[in-house]
């Protein structure tokens, strides 16, 4: 019997995984990307000795991963563990905080600002976990082709649930927590998904349960894009084949159905069907045309922060910050409300600071350290003009030199910064969006773009901007749901 030939277009994580499951069931599976590495945005920059991961650096939800390589047949190619103190937030009044899962610990942390910190934080989590477990299996891991199926659904979930939808993310946490700057820190979780606090539903509050109590963060051995090169090792080995430096223009098609995708250079790629890992809304108004995802349809869709991101290799070890860091300001929720529409100073803003050599020595050179900076800044409709970029850095700089007590200007032995208008050139995102399109009340569920398409029968997606969302468990649960479409059309071969 013939075996049936998938071209999955992009090699980001998501189509690492869904190219994976297909394989496993024997479809004949090549993967054709437009950089000249696979991982998409979960990348890597290696220079003077120095290894960067470019997006993530941790995960949470473990058993997902697990399950898929149960699933596939495969033990998984990369080793992990757990992180825990999970991060450390700086705040710019001097107070610094060690979040842990150990919640007796982090009552002695805020017991002066925040009174039974303890009962409160336990009410706030068995909350998340309520939350987690009403709709992780009926909402985020089932696929939904029709209104009617998604009605069904949500029917599954405790009424008061709906409520949720219509309160933020913010308004939620204040309902458990008086004090600012607890606040502020159980808020922080928010932007994981590339938006603020105050624009997020508070349904997304179950992102405090999963990370402090459900699973935790993990550490990838060596960095995050080990996960990367273990995968591509191991389709390789199921025969799965990839093109790289090859960027997609175009498709051939017939009545209902692709025949081919079209390279620039006019080479065409034949299949009897596709899945898309590019991004899924700007797929279908960039190739496809379609008058719903067209520019100005899009412009006003609401889009997760533009990153910026600078890599810095330091000529002498740095020991007063830990893994992971949330440097914030005076002014949270100002900043949070104004920074995406680029109405706010960009001097002192808030950045995320991660050490890749302190629990992967590899990342750095003996004697030598590895910092990975992340600003959340607005995107290319709100700021284009990027000529300011080394005044930014420099500004970041200095504020984490003020607030590390840690002199690190004058030891930089490497620098690497990329810009949200370097994002969109490399990885193709709308405008520099990082992490995709929103988690907003009418970008959800089945609100979100489809993970199948609604005129061509044999093409799917799979990533970010489609169902269930961002973060790569999300990847994982989504490489799922579109294989079990696929294979509901075409069975297990």
């Amino acid at each position: 019997m013939k075996q049936i030939k998938v071209i999955v277009l992009g090699a980001g994580f998501g189509g690492l995984c869904t190219a994976l499951r297909l394989a496993s069931k024997g479809f004949d599976v090549e993967i054709v990307e437009q950089n000249a590495n696979a991982g998409g945005r979960l990348n890597i920059i290696e220079e003077d000795g120095f290894r960067f991961d470019t997006g993530p650096t941790f995960f949470s939800m473990s058993y997902e991963f697990e399950e898929m390589a149960k699933d596939c047949n495969i033990k998984l190619p990369f080793e992990y563990e757990r992180v825990d103190p999970l991060y450390a937030v700086n705040f710019a009044n001097g107070n610094n905080y060690l979040l842990t899962s150990d919640v007796a610990n982090l009552a002695k942390q805020f017991e002066l600002l925040e009174p039974e910190f303890e009962q409160k934080f336990k009410k706030y989590i068995d909350r998340g976990k309520y939350i987690f477990d009403s709709t992780i299996q009926p909402i985020v891991k089932t696929n939904h082709s029709s209104m009617i199926d998604y009605i069904k659904s949500m029917a599954q979930t405790p009424p008061e649930l709906g409520l949720m939808l219509f309160r933020n993310f913010w308004q939620e946490v204040c309902r458990y927590f008086t004090n600012e700057e607890v606040r502020q820190i159980m808020s922080l979780v928010a932007f994981f998904l590339g938006d603020t606090p105050f624009k997020t539903s508070s349904i997304y509050t179950l992102l405090s349960y999963t990370e402090f109590c459900h699973d935790g963060y993990y550490n990838v051995k060596g960095g995050l894009y080990k996960i990367v090169e273990g995968l591509v090792e191991v389709l390789k080995e199921q025969g799965v084949t990839f093109t790289f430096n090859t960027r997609i223009v175009g498709l051939e098609q017939e009545n209902d159905r692709v025949v081919a995708l079209v390279a620039d250079n006019g080479t065409r790629y034949n299949a009897d069907l596709f899945v898309i890992n590019a991004d899924a809304a700007l797929f279908r108004g960039q190739v496809l045309k379609r008058k719903a995802f067209d520019e100005n349809h899009l412009s006003k869709m609401r889009w997760t922060f533009a990153p910026l991101t600078i890599y810095l290799g330091l000529n002498k070890k740095i020991d007063t910050i830990y893994h992971h860091n949330y440097y914030l300001g005076n002014n949270f929720r100002e900043y949070a409300e104004k920074i995406f529409t680029n109405q706010v100073s960009m001097e002192r803003p808030y950045y995320y600071v991660n050490v890749p050599s302190r629990m992967n020595p590899s990342c750095a050179p003996e004697g030598k350290e590895a910092l990975f900076f992340v600003c959340p800044m607005p995107d290319l409709r709100y700021k284009k003009d990027w000529n300011d970029v080394d005044q930014i850095v420099n500004g970041i700089i200095e504020d984490f030199e003020h607030k590390s007590k840690t002199s690190i200007k004058e030891h930089i032995c490497y620098q690497k910064v990329l810009t949200p208008v370097d994002w969109e050139k490399k990885f193709n995102l709308y405008k520099g969006s990082g992490l995709g399109l929103a988690h907003n009340l009418g970008q959800v569920g089945f609100f979100r773009p489809k993970n199948y398409d609604e005129e061509l029968r044999n093409l799917f997606y799979v990533g970010a901007s489609t169902v269930p969302g961002t973060g790569l468990p999300m990847c994982v649960i989504g490489s799922k749901l579109v294989t079990e479409r696929i294979l509901e059309t075409y069975g297990s071969i």
